[in-house]
């Protein structure tokens, strides 16, 4: 296939276009040529921005489109004002982060509604509040411009190299430095993730079939205590000696250190239970969280520790509240 993806360089879509490049498709990727690419050489760059020039995609016409970085319906427009009927299947990588919140755990994608698009501007400013209704309406946009066989792909949490948000990162260079790591609980708060290399191949499955509508893409099915995933890292990667002391939510929030540990909730979270049924029957396949860890700690290595990471002066404090 002739494949156009849409922000191809950074993480999502760099793990999407080399894959898409070993199964020997043509692949073209369209971004804003601010991300140094380590892609190979056969991979055709194009330069373009949502917010100024696509030219570069006229008289182009591809058998599929993949969009990873739609964040605004607006974004969703003008590419396909800029693709008219020449982008072949669309493919859209949202979120989980689509649905409005729920008290259902182990929900399909048949249960959950999606954010309303109530007082929502098209061009609004992407913020936390504001980036998962903002993904729902791009999901909405897809449909309205490239018809309802779109594909919708939600992934929850993406983990592996290159990832610049530097979330799961945390967890891999912690476990690594050893030591007593601290782990906010309760342990019946669940998480799921996917690796990237893992979401890219479903990507192009999905593509090859044929197969639409929305899915789930996340491991493990129903979610996995996130005290007992840390654990699992810890064990994976960790010097001898290092122990995962779980610190109490109360503690965590009172201290003002909500957002210093990545990727937790501290409470049980129902979209972090997906059912994944649907995605696995058309072919998702969820490497073990081992291998996504040394993925990882390669990448990685021994780096600076960032300075937005928690330090380990805040760590010792937290610690002496655990029970």
């Amino acid at each position: 296939m002739r494949i156009l993806i849409v922000g191809g360089t950074s993480f999502v879509g760099r793990a999407i276009a080399w894959s898409a490049w070993h199964h020997g498709h043509a692949v073209t990727v369209l971004t804003r040529g601010r991300t140094v690419s380590d892609l190979p050489e056969a991979v055709e760059h194009l330069v373009g921005d949502r917010a100024g020039d696509l030219g570069a995609l006229e008289r182009r016409d591809f058998d599929a489109t993949i969009d990873v970085i739609a964040y605004r319906p607006l974004d969703v427009e003008r590419l396909a004002d800029a693709l008219g009927d020449r982008g072949g299947r669309h493919l859209q990588i949202s979120s989980v982060s689509a649905y409005r919140e729920t008290d259902r755990f182990g929900a399909s994608e048949d249960d959950l509604d999606l954010w309303p698009a109530d007082g929502l501007a098209p061009d609004a400013g992407v913020t936390p509040a504001s980036y998962g209704p903002l993904k729902a309406a791009c999901e909405r946009a897809a449909r309205r411009r490239f018809g309802d066989d779109v594909t919708i792909v939600r992934p929850t949490y993406v983990v592996g190299a290159h990832d610049y948000t530097l979330r799961f990162p945390y967890w891999v260079a912690r476990a690594a430095r050893g030591g007593d790591v601290a782990v906010p609980g309760p342990r019946e708060a669940r998480l799921q993730w996917i690796d990237a290399r893992d979401l890219a191949e479903f990507t192009l499955g999905v593509l090859a079939d044929g197969l639409t509508g929305p899915f789930h893409v996340a491991a493990p099915s129903g979610g996995e205590s996130f005290v007992g995933a840390i654990e699992r890292v810890v064990a994976h990667v960790a010097p001898p000696g290092t122990r995962v002391t779980e610190v109490p939510a109360e503690a965590v929030l009172a201290a003002g250190l909500e957002a210093a540990f990545p990727l937790w909730s501290p409470r049980p979270e129902a979209v972090s239970t997906l059912d994944t049924t649907r995605a696995e029957a058309a072919g998702l396949v969820a490497r073990p969280l081992e291998e996504s860890v040394e993925d990882v700690a390669e990448w990685w290595d021994d780096r600076a520790w960032p300075e937005r990471w928690l330090s380990s002066e805040a760590e010792a404090r937290l610690l002496e509240t655990a029970p």
